[in-house]
C-alpha cells in the first residue's frame, strides 16, 4: 500500500502542476480527495492490515492527502492570481485621458426676468412678497372690487376648486392679503411675483399657467404721476434708456383712474413696423390708482390714504426683450432655445 499511496501522490501531482484553470485543478480534487477517489479506496482497505501496519498505513494516507490538498490550494491562488493580472491589463483604464465635460445648466430665462425685475424695484424701495397659489374667492376677488356676479370675473376664467377655493388668476390677492395684515395700516410698497392660473387655449401669445408681477404703493399723498416715475424708470431699465411710454386710459375694476403703459417700439424707434402693428407704441403692462372701495376693504382710509398698483407679464417682457415668438418655449424645456439665455 505504501508504493500505492505514493505513486497516487505523484499522479496527483503531476496533474495539479498540469492544471491551467480552477476547473481542471477542481477536477483533480474531486477525482483524488473525493468520497469515490483511490485514496479512500486505499483507506477502506486497511482493515485487511496488520495491528503493526494501520497505523503507518494511515499516518502515510493523511499526509498524501495533505500534500496534495496543500498542492492545489497553492496552484490555485497562483492561477487565480494569473487571472486578475490578465484582468487587469485589459481593463486597464488610461488616467492621463482628458475628462469628459458635464455640461452645466443656468437660470431659466425667466427667472432671470423676474430677478432683474425684483431688483429694480428692490432698489426703488419696494420689498418682495409671496402668496398662496390656492386662493380664496374672497381675496382673489371679492377685496379687489369684484363681488359676486361683477361682470369683469368673466374676464379670469378660473379653476375652481369649490365655489369659495381656486387656483389664483392674478397676484393681486397677495397685495390684498400685505394690507389686511398691516394692523397699524403703515405705508405698503411691495411687488409680488408668482404664479398664476386661467382657463385659456395654450397659443403662441396665451397659456393656462403663466408668470405675474404686480406692484403696489399705498401712503399718504401717492399721486398718479408718482405711478408714472415707477413706470418710466422700470420701461428705461428693462428696454433701454431711449425708451418712451404713454399711459392709455383703460379700465380695472380695482383702479381708478386705471391706464394701459405702451413702450415705443425699440424695433422701429416708434417709427412703425409689424412689430407694433405700425403704431410705433408696444402694450406692455396694465396700471392706476388703487380703487378707494379697495383700501376701505383693507382697512385704510381712502380719505387719507392714496396709492397705485401695476400688473405685468415677465413672459411678455422676455418676448418683446429677446424677440422669442412663442410662450410655449418657456415651458417646453427645449435645451436648444434655453441654452441661448444662460447668460441672460
Amino acid at each position: 500500500m505504501k508504493e500505492q499511496l505514493h505513486a497516487l501522490e505523484k499522479e496527483a501531482l503531476q496533474k495539479v502542476g498540469d492544471a491551467t484553470s480552477l476547473k481542471e485543478l477542481q477536477d483533480v480534487r474531486v477525482a483524488y480527495l473525493g468520497k469515490k477517489g483511490p485514496i479512500t479506496e486505499v483507506l477502506r482497505g486497511m482493515g485487511k492490515l496488520s495491528k503493526e501496519e494501520r497505523p503507518i498505513i494511515g499516518e502515510l494516507a493523511n499526509k498524501v492527502r495533505g500534500n496534495i490538498a496543500d498542492a492545489i490550494d497553492s496552484k490555485k491562488a497562483s492561477i487565480e492570481a494569473a487571472e486578475l493580472e490578465k484582468q487587469l491589463e485589459e481593463e486597464t483604464i488610461d488616467v492621463t485621458l482628458p475628462g469628459r465635460p458635464v455640461p452645466t445648466g443656468g437660470p431659466h430665462l425667466l427667472t432671470s426676468i423676474v430677478e432683474e425685475i425684483e431688483d429694480l424695484f428692490i432698489g426703488m424701495g419696494f420689498e418682495v412678497r409671496e402668496g398662496p397659489e390656492v386662493e380664496t374667492d374672497y381675496y382673489n376677488f371679492e377685496a379687489l372690487n369684484l363681488p359676486k356676479g361683477h361682470p369683469a370675473r368673466d374676464m379670469q376664467d378660473s379653476f375652481y376648486i369649490t365655489e369659495e377655493i381656486l387656483m389664483r388668476t392674478h397676484t393681486s390677492p397677495v397685495q390684498a392679503r400685505t394690507m389686511n395684515a398691516m394692523e397699524d395700516k403703515r405705508p405698503v410698497k411691495m411687488i409680488c411675483p408668482g404664479k398664476v392660473y386661467r382657463r385659456d387655449t395654450d397659443d403662441a401669445t396665451h397659456s393656462h399657467q403663466f408668470t405675474q408681477i404686480e406692484g403696489l404703493y399705498v401712503d399718504k399723498n401717492v399721486r398718479m404721476s408718482d405711478l408714472k416715475g415707477v413706470l418710466d424708470r422700470f420701461a428705461k431699465q428693462m428696454f433701454g434708456q431711449e425708451r418712451e411710454i404713454r399711459l392709455r386710459p383703460s379700465f380695472f375694476p380695482f383702479t381708478e383712474p386705471s391706464v394701459e403703459m405702451d413702450i415705443s417700439c425699440k424695433v422701429c424707434n416708434g417709427e412703425g413696423c409689424s412689430v407694433c402693428k405700425q403704431t410705433g407704441w408696444i402694450e406692455i403692462l396694465g396700471a392706476g390708482m388703487v380703487h378707494p372701495r379697495v383700501l376701505e376693504m383693507a382697512g385704510y382710509d381712502p380719505k387719507v390714504y392714496s396709492g397705485f398698483a401695476f400688473g405685468m407679464g415677465p413672459e411678455r417682457i422676455a418676448m418683446l426683450k429677446y424677440g422669442v415668438d412663442d410662450i410655449r418655449h418657456f415651458y417646453t424645456n427645449d435645451i436648444r432655445f434655453l441654452k441661448q439665455y444662460h447668460q441672460a
